[in-house]
């Protein structure tokens, strides 16, 4: 994953003498490794004051909180360090109605950034498609960037060229996951997810856990039990039902949980910790959030967000407008966080080994997660709650 980030973030370091909103110092060193422990993106103030009331830079959230310490946290990371380290003012938007947010009420997100003076808005999720649609031809001198979206078109089937959709290759990361969990040692694993099975960034990362999981359990001899659900995490928020649900399972002896919803990992934080079990994490690391999580399947949300918006400030917007970008293995941009794992048995060289297998095509991962059943694995018995 070093590869992709270290040009991303070289891309976006144009460090300026004076910047119009933060607080913060930014390391000169572009090494991704180094990144979580010398980027202090709390140090980076959440609301920009503007002379003129115009704000340049726009973010959007998706459904559930700003600061979730999953999505929505990255992304608004992701544009807020660019927005501080290039003097650029910076805005986030959240629709009215919370978890129960309509389409208008995005739209009206949205077009409060672009009425407000915004040159790019950054949209995440992949909800935000019907909003974001009518907003960008509403306001067709604005750019959106669409992370975990697509390229969009108008009514006649023309692409709007004011939208650059980014998707990542989550089933990858969540193949890295559960292979990594089986390798070291454990036997009965589950997965949690958000958005009820509608969210397809959700539901690929699942689909890829279940089958990294088989592929180590097969190579082991060994058949690993699995619980799989989409329950109570529609909102992407954590709640009492989801941390009664996880407790059970980690009661009835499931040893790690994947959870994979935004803030829906504070529920599996405190279910894990009570009952001496352990989490792996979604989209950022998330290991400095619980001393419960071994590893977290990451993408790389900040340094696609910064990418983005350099290639706007480069005029080289025509690059990602209107059409659609995909990034995953090949382009380092998924992967395990093995800095900061606490996994033992799982070995960095294997790791290493494994990835460069999904690098080069030598190990392929279905991305198709409607394939997904209940008798479709042999060595993991897989059972849907």
């Amino acid at each position: 994953m070093k590869k992709f980030l270290a040009l991303l973030l070289a891309a976006v370091m144009v460090i300026f003498a004076f910047a119009a909103c933060g607080n913060t110092k930014t390391p000169d060193s572009t090494d991704p490794s180094a990144d979580k422990k010398a980027v202090d993106y709390d140090a980076i103030s959440d609301t920009c004051e503007s002379a003129d009331g115009k704000y340049e830079l726009a973010f959007v959230t998706d459904v559930g909180q700003l600061k979730d310490k999953s999505f929505n946290q990255g992304t608004w990371e992701g544009l807020k360090k660019f927005a501080s380290d290039n003097g650029k003012t910076y805005k986030y938007y959240q629709p009215a109605n919370g978890n129960k947010a309509t389409d208008d009420d995005r739209f009206d997100a949205m077009k409060a950034a672009a009425d407000s003076g915004a040159k790019v808005v950054v949209c995440a999720g992949f909800l935000q498609g019907t909003a974001l649609q009518k907003a960008a031809e509403t306001y067709p001198d604005v750019n959106f960037v669409f992370i975990d979206g697509w390229a969009l078109q108008n009514a006649s089937g023309e692409a709007l060229k004011n939208v650059a959709g980014v998707d990542f290759q989550e089933e990858q990361s969540g193949y890295l996951a559960g292979y990594a969990a089986v390798k070291e040692g454990f036997t009965k694993l589950g997965f949690s997810g958000g958005g009820g099975g509608e969210n397809p960034a959700c539901c690929r990362f699942g689909y890829g856990y279940v089958q990294g999981a088989e592929a180590a359990a097969k190579e082991l001899g060994k058949t690993v039990e699995m619980k799989y659900s989409w329950e109570n995490g529609s909102s992407f928020s954590a709640s009492p039902e989801l941390q009664t649900m996880l407790n059970g399972w980690y009661t009835s002896g499931t040893e790690v949980v994947f959870s994979c919803g935004g803030s829906m990992c504070q529920s599996a934080f405190a279910a894990a910790s009570a009952n001496d079990g352990y989490v792996i994490g979604v989209d950022v690391d998330q290991s400095s959030q619980s001393s419960t999580v071994i590893t977290s399947a990451t993408k790389g949300i900040r340094e696609a967000v910064a990418f983005t918006l350099q290639k706007y400030y480069d005029n080289k917007w025509s690059d990602i407008g209107g059409v659609q970008t995909t990034l995953g293995a090949a382009n380092d941009a998924v992967g395990l966080p093995t800095d900061t794992w606490s996994l033992k048995n799982f070995s960095l060289e294997d790791y290493n080994k494994l990835f460069n297998s999904l690098k080069d095509g030598s190990v392929t991962v279905d991305k198709q997660y409607e394939n997904l059943k209940a008798d479709s694995f042999t060595a993991v018995k897989l059972e849907i709650v």
